[in-house]
């Protein structure tokens, strides 16, 4: 069994005409470029791309299939060089069982399953071209045909304050809105980490995945996991989040929760940390606040223990948040070190001091260990490393 880093949620970026996005100072957000980047600088083994019900981008992988740069396997997944692709699609539900909004991860073994599913979903929905749309059907009617065409559903980021399960989407349990049993694995979100999670006991039957939910070619890979695969595949995936045959997740990689940009119960005006026992902020008067991750987990708490033989959950500082190491000295890093997981993962302290200043390779190490002080984000901004 083998070690594979995989990362399930990345975004194509479109507009509401189906064209790129130009995203400033990057590439553009394509599949293309996902997938290169993705491989070539990321390090990744499994990408999970999340617009793949979008026409335009069907269209795309079957091109690149047609040139040969792409192929679908036998056991699901599109294979590019070093480079599985879980084709899937991010769906918004909003019906009547829910409190708010929640955005839910479906995942198909391969075109032909995608292609269904969309045309499916464009008797549902607005637009199909566009990424994370509300889809007019019921969550569990969503569910029943993600599973009849033998997809994989997982709710996403799921304590985010804003369109997740656990943020505003149901009261107290899943159950309002979900049927347990078609769930394959729990996305935990940027301001949460499996040891806050697993104080719902409702969850301790998932797997959990961490995802990067990336907007951006810079954010793939500022969260995913290690899989034991015995080759990545749609299947192996499959049986990994189920833990089966051996196969399971090895390790989760995020960011620690107090980065994450809801983490804390922030004032909704001017972002000064809101005690419970406040009726305005301390700070302007503003009488709204944005409820943080932490607050609402307390709010959900069922259990005092988690479960028993969960994977190592380990906080990452991905570099774009190393402070002082900008683009240029990232690319530097690139050319001498191959990729990103490389650099995070396996150069010594010294060998990155001889290619970047000792004081951010030191920070880089400092990241490794978990001993840099951070201070808590929450609001929607992100928390900050201090040196």
């Amino acid at each position: 069994m083998r070690n594979y880093y995989a990362d399930l949620h990345i975004h194509i970026g479109r507009t509401y005409t189906g064209k790129p996005v130009k995203i400033t100072g990057s590439k553009s957000l394509t599949f293309s470029n996902i997938i290169d980047h993705a491989r070539d600088e990321k390090g990744l083994n499994m990408i999970g791309i999340i617009d793949c019900h979008s026409p335009e981008v069907i269209q795309e992988m079957k091109m690149l299939i047609a040139a040969g740069e792409m192929a679908e396997t036998k056991e699901g997944g599109l294979d590019y060089g070093d480079l599985t692709i879980i084709p899937g699609s991010e769906i918004e539900i909003y019906d009547e069982n829910c409190k708010g909004p929640i955005h839910v991860l479906c995942y198909f073994p391969g075109i032909m399953e995608m292609k269904s599913f969309s045309h499916w979903l464009s008797q549902h929905l607005k637009n199909i071209t566009l990424s994370s749309q509300r889809i007019y059907a019921d969550g569990k009617v969503l569910q029943q045909k993600v599973k009849d065409l033998g997809g994989l559903f997982v709710p996403a980021h799921v304590f985010t304050p804003f369109k997740s399960l656990f943020g505003k989407g149901v009261h107290k349990s899943l159950t309002e809105v979900f049927d347990p049993n078609l769930i394959d694995g729990i996305e935990l979100g940027l301001s949460s980490n499996t040891q806050m999670a697993d104080q719902i006991g409702e969850l301790h039957r998932y797997s959990f995945l961490t995802n990067s939910d990336a907007h951006s070619l810079s954010k793939i890979a500022r969260e995913y996991q290690t899989l034991y695969l015995q080759h990545p595949s749609f299947q192996e995936l499959k049986k990994a989040l189920h833990r089966e045959e051996g196969r399971k997740i090895a390790a989760n990689y995020g960011l620690d929760p107090l980065l994450g940009k809801y983490h804390e119960t922030v004032c909704a005006s001017c972002s000064t940390r809101w005690q419970n026992a406040q009726d305005t902020c301390s700070n302007c008067g503003h009488h709204a606040f944005v409820k943080g991750v932490a607050e609402r987990i307390l709010e959900l708490k069922t259990a005092e223990t988690g479960k028993a033989d969960r994977p190592p959950y380990i906080h990452q500082i991905p570099l774009e948040f190393v402070p002082g190491l900008g683009p240029k000295m990232l690319e530097k890093l690139l050319n001498h070190f191959g990729t990103e997981m490389n650099v995070l993962h396996h150069v010594s302290e010294e060998q990155l001091g001889q290619v970047i200043p000792e004081k951010i390779a030191n920070l880089i190490a400092k990241a490794r260990s978990g001993k840099l002080s951070l201070a808590a984000g929450g609001g929607g901004k992100y928390g900050k490393i201090s040196e």
